[in-house]
């Protein structure tokens, strides 16, 4: 009966020092930061730790809405942000990931701080009135926090492809003239730094971006 209670005892104990040390990693791991168009992560061991000599910032950009507003680097500044790339006439990976996103963008639907950025990879089709038109289509309601937008179609693919790396290294090279088209959603710290990608198209990474953004927030 001893023996029994002490087992017990000590599996819990095992049990409260295997948490502890859990939870002691997951504060010591935060989300990774990735500076390169490979997405090698680059992990600080603790907040105070030194960032790397070479790190990646999203460029300055102004785009237009479905409002027609001017969206700009600026209005996501100190926010935290998540990049997709879409066409509004687009039959395959873009309903999919429009309807994922909308589970982000409910999630967070109150908070201020968190912001979609939906870029049109077919900008020259995708006028303000056609996003707008879009978005009611699609059941999103006038929203501060989910911009779908327009622009130049050379200044779009420069910031997608060498500023969110949304291709990854395969498309980092590509200039405007090969059509972009892909299934990445980009998570960018308050600082304007990629801390994950996902695939738009799966429901379980959705549910993982939610969370980093939950894990983000506070740090």
């Amino acid at each position: 009966m001893l023996r029994t209670v002490f087992l017990k005892i000590s599996m819990y104990g095992i049990c409260l020092i295997g948490w502890s040390c859990a939870n002691n990693q997951e504060k010591a791991n935060p989300l990774p930061y990735y500076n390169t168009p490979d997405f090698t992560p680059v992990f600080l061991a603790d907040q105070t730790a030194a960032m790397p000599t070479e790190t990646h910032y999203i460029p300055a950009f102004d785009f237009m809405n479905q409002y027609g507003e001017h969206i700009t680097n600026q209005t996501v500044q100190g926010k935290i942000h998540v990049a997709s790339f879409i066409f509004t006439r687009c039959g395959s990976i873009c309903p999919k990931m429009i309807h994922h996103l909308k589970q982000v963008a409910t999630a967070f639907e109150n908070d201020t701080s968190t912001v979609l950025l939906s870029y049109s990879v077919t900008p020259w089709i995708d006028s303000v009135p056609r996003l707008k038109f879009f978005t009611e289509e699609n059941k999103i309601g006038r929203s501060h926090n989910w911009h779908f937008l327009t622009g130049d179609k050379a200044t779009i693919y420069t910031l997608a492809r060498k500023g969110y790396f949304a291709e990854e290294d395969l498309g980092f090279t590509k200039d405007s003239t090969e059509f972009l088209h892909t299934e990445h959603v980009l998570l960018v710290d308050q600082k304007s730094r990629i801390r994950g990608i996902y695939n738009g198209t799966l429901q379980l990474e959705i549910e993982q971006l939610i969370k980093d953004i939950q894990l983000l927030k506070q740090q």
